[in-house]
């Protein structure tokens, strides 16, 4: 299973100054300031599983939805980190990724193994920056000192809900207090803020979901993750499901939410690294899941669904509409299911692609 997978964000392209340092003949170190164009971004995963959580919350098996065993040594990060950088497109900006949701909750030795293990790629500039995922209730000054230290850049915290009734009951170990310290002591220190999200926990509703999401916009989040709820095998969660104690939302159910919440972030700035859970091998062959929402293409239903909206809103005799090649295969929609219904209530809209639209938005190219 793949689990420490680079991927590349598609979603994001800058013309940015970067510092490359390098060797001369002479053996001297020479730095140049380069400027690139559409910059590709990747990211190195290191998995780092369940070494620090005291929490076993209710849906969480992190070892089946990864497919890793056992704890990475610093000699393995450096292999990832050498395989995944003969791998990329250059020019490209790379981050180093730290996952597993408990990483400032290690001995403060094992964090400074991990991190110090990346400082000679940032010294090298072959890697830029590093992130991590923590507990909101793992953080204080001397965490975020240590961290800053080792240049880490983004710190994302799971608050998964910030209702206290539903965090009670997922086990979850912290409160949405806990969150809210956490999140203003990060800004505070310069970091970038990411706060997860998931839709369709035990006692969450379709107004607690959204009101999650406008917390996590007041809180001053930079970035975000929404994930659907799935019920894993081997969880609390999958045993209150067998005696029918809880439901997970459908696809559908899941899809509508998520696209409710998707709009929220966007109208706010806030960047949306993932939506939906990696699709694991373990999660494509149903071997790993019991129930819920999953599907490889999550996130391209969802903005499917918010395509479908807008192309239902324009006005009857709008025949035409300019956008961003990149939202094109969106708003035809997955399978074409967007294209499909229009067609089924007798309307045809033309997608004219203009890479001078900015990227999730449109303007009206004809009227009759």
């Amino acid at each position: 299973m793949k689990t420490n997978q680079a991927t590349e964000n598609p979603e994001r392209s800058t013309r940015k100054k970067s510092k490359f340092i390098y060797t001369d003949v002479c053996g001297h170190s020479m730095s140049a300031n380069i400027f690139f164009t559409d910059m590709r971004h990747y990211n190195i995963p290191v998995f780092i599983p369940e070494l620090a959580c005291p929490n076993q919350c209710i849906y969480c098996n992190q070892r089946h939805i990864s497919g890793q065993l056992e704890p990475v040594s610093t000699a393995q990060v450096r292999n990832i980190i050498d395989r995944h950088l003969k791998s990329f497109k250059y020019p490209c900006e790379v981050e180093l990724a730290f996952f597993g949701g408990s990483f400032t909750g290690l001995k403060i030795s094992e964090q400074e193994e991990y991190l110090a293990t990346v400082q000679p790629y940032i010294k090298q500039g072959t890697i830029s920056s590093i992130r991590l995922s923590t507990r909101p209730d793992y953080i204080d000054s001397e965490i975020l000192n240590l961290l800053k230290q080792y240049k880490v850049k983004t710190i994302e915290l799971g608050a998964q809900s910030l209702c206290d009734e539903v965090l009670q009951y997922c086990e979850r170990g912290h409160s949405v207090r806990d969150v809210e310290l956490s999140s203003a002591m990060i800004k505070s220190k310069g970091f970038s803020l990411g706060l997860q999200m998931m839709v369709g926990l035990p006692l969450d509703t379709p107004e607690r979901s959204k009101q999650t999401a406008l917390k996590i916009v007041e809180l001053g989040a930079d970035n975000t993750r929404i994930y659907p709820t799935l019920v894993i095998k081997h969880t609390k969660l999958a045993e209150l499901y067998q005696v029918g104690a809880y439901q997970p939302l459908s696809l559908t159910e899941a899809v509508e939410r998520t696209a409710e919440i998707y709009k929220i972030f966007t109208a706010n700035d806030i960047n949306i690294l993932r939506v939906g859970l990696h699709p694991s091998e373990g999660l494509i062959s149903g071997t790993d899941l019991v129930a819920g929402p999953f599907h490889v293409s999550f996130r391209e239903l969802v903005l499917s669904r918010i395509w479908l909206e807008r192309l239902q809103s324009l006005p009857e005799d709008c025949t035409s509409i300019r956008l961003n090649p990149k939202d094109v295969n969106y708003a035809i929609g997955y399978q074409s299911c967007n294209r499909k219904h229009l067609k089924a209530i007798n309307r045809e809209i033309k997608l004219i692609q203009d890479n001078s639209i900015a990227r999730d938005s449109f303007l009206i190219n004809h009227i009759r």
